[in-house]
């Protein structure tokens, strides 16, 4: 079994990590987002790419969320004493990864390239591919203006109203050669419980990655990041709401309209299961949250069924 995943930051690294457990990894291709990659004190910086190369690595930083484990941060702590721009941390030894990356592209590598060498590096078995090769930047429109991804995500902690979110560059973007096999081969193609504002829909948005998945609907399985209702992290909930959709696992699926053949949706959502199959979708009913070593296994054997 092939497996393809469409992912975006922790929901989508812990699902990698627990299908890792259940099938050989590399069986496993994530096509991961880079519409929140920026550029930063000259470094380019990756942070989903980063988030699931690191959980699959096993040097995740499980206090933050995010980042690597055992961290310091003198780096950021002189530059904020110099008065430089230092809202968005990077610790020291995270900073390696973007030097590595920043000297390699600068060399004149693909991102892909690049990922498939630090994934080598830490020994991560897990195919991982950005999107595209190619400059995406998600925008947001706000109360304050129009803000980048880490202005809103991070120096104003995704705590502002959101108008309408953009995905600029993705139309001129062109998915890479490695991603458009991948879905085209992929004997399941798994939407991960990521945003899917922010998250997801800027993979969908890149040409050719839609289409692809509208042909192959039946063997697209979906993971629901709405559970009662809510998002177990981040905004997903209120952006969802603030850009008028149903906050639910339904209202979800209704954004994927036309992609999803199988839809998971968590077992408090057991009474959303009919209006699912009114969607000409099937359903699957478990547990979605990955909070222990029994609930991992749970979602990868619904995901795998």
């Amino acid at each position: 079994m092939v497996i393809t995943v469409l992912s975006g930051g922790v929901g989508a690294a812990r699902l990698l990590d627990a299908l890792s457990d259940a099938i050989e990894p590399s069986e496993i291709t994530a096509i991961v987002n880079v519409g929140d990659d920026l550029i930063m004190h000259g470094l380019t910086i990756c942070p989903d790419l980063d988030t699931i190369m690191y959980t699959l690595a096993g040097l995740n930083n499980h206090e933050l969320g995010w980042g690597l484990a055992g961290e310091s941060w003198r780096v950021m702590e002189e530059l904020d004493a110099l008065g430089g721009e230092a809202w968005f941390r990077l610790g020291d030894r995270d900073l390696a990864t973007h030097l590595y990356r920043s000297q390699r592209l600068g060399d004149g590598a693909t991102k892909t390239e690049v990922t498939t060498e630090l994934c080598d590096r830490l020994g991560v078995r897990v195919r991982l591919l950005p999107v595209t090769n190619d400059a995406l930047a998600t925008t947001f429109d706000t109360e304050l203006g129009r803000l980048s991804f880490q202005e809103y995500f991070v120096r104003h902690h995704h705590d502002v109203a959101v108008t309408a979110i953009d995905v600029v560059g993705a139309n001129e973007a062109t998915a890479s050669t490695e991603v458009l096999e991948a879905l085209r081969e992929a004997s399941r193609i798994v939407i991960a419980p990521s945003n899917p504002l922010i998250s997801i829909d800027p993979i969908l948005r890149v040409p050719g990655v839609l289409d692809l998945l509208e042909q192959r609907r039946d063997v697209v399985v979906g993971v629901s990041p709405i559970i009662d209702g809510r998002a177990l992290k981040g905004p997903a909930d209120r952006l969802l709401a603030e850009l008028g959709h149903e906050v639910s696992c339904l209202g979800v699926l209704d954004f994927y309209k036309g992609l999803i053949g199988t839809w998971i949706i968590d077992e408090t959502d057991a009474d959303r299961a009919d209006e699912v199959r009114s969607r000409d979708v099937q359903v699957i009913v478990t547990t979605t949250i990955m909070s222990e070593a029994d609930n991992d296994q749970r979602l990868s054997a619904a995901v795998l069924a």
